[in-house]
This record gives structure tokens, sequence and C-alpha cells, in this order.
């Protein structure tokens, strides 16, 4: 299976190809959204991951099919982890015989 070795945070998308794209501010687009600018903006930033419910609430709002952002944030979240796989440690389970 094909694995993304630095995929794009939903954040970055979202800020380019909607707020940008459509000239809006933080400030308008969490109140078309109906969320807090803080909250917006911590995902805008990639400082924090998109929920389900953001992710709906951008497909209503300006038509960015939920599924797609959800599969974006789920490679994303993949890709961090993968670069600290090294720093956890777990042994394999072998079950007793």
């Amino acid at each position: 299976m094909y694995e993304m070795k630095d995929p794009s945070h939903p954040g970055e998308v979202l800020r380019a190809d909607v707020v940008e794209e459509y000239g809006l501010t933080v400030t308008e687009a969490a109140r078309i959204l109906g969320v807090t600018r803080p909250a917006l903006s911590a995902l805008l930033n990639e400082r924090a991951s998109l929920s389900p419910e953001m992710a709906l609430r951008f497909e209503k709002a300006f038509g960015v099919k939920m599924d797609m952002m959800l599969r974006m944030q789920l490679a994303w979240d993949v890709a961090q982890q993968r670069k600290r796989e090294g720093e956890i440690k777990v042994e394999r389970y072998a079950p007793a015989a």
C-alpha cells in the first residue's frame, strides 16, 4: 500500500483552498462555520487536528468533501507517528505455543 511520507495538514489545505481563495478572514470564516475564531485559527495554523464535526461544517458551508479531509488528517497523523516510530519501544507479542 502506498504511504505518503510528508502529507499536507488539512488546515494548510483549508486555509489556502477555502479561506484565502474566498478572500475571507479567519473571523469571517469562523462565523460562517459557527465555530470560535481560536478553534479555526488553531486548525488553519496546523496546531490542531481536523475533527469530524469541523470537516462536516466545511462540507456544509463550502462543499469540501468531509471524507477527503478526514482521510487527509489520517494520512498526516500516520506520517507524524512514523516519524516518532523509533521513540516507541514495544516488543512484538508472541503467544505461548
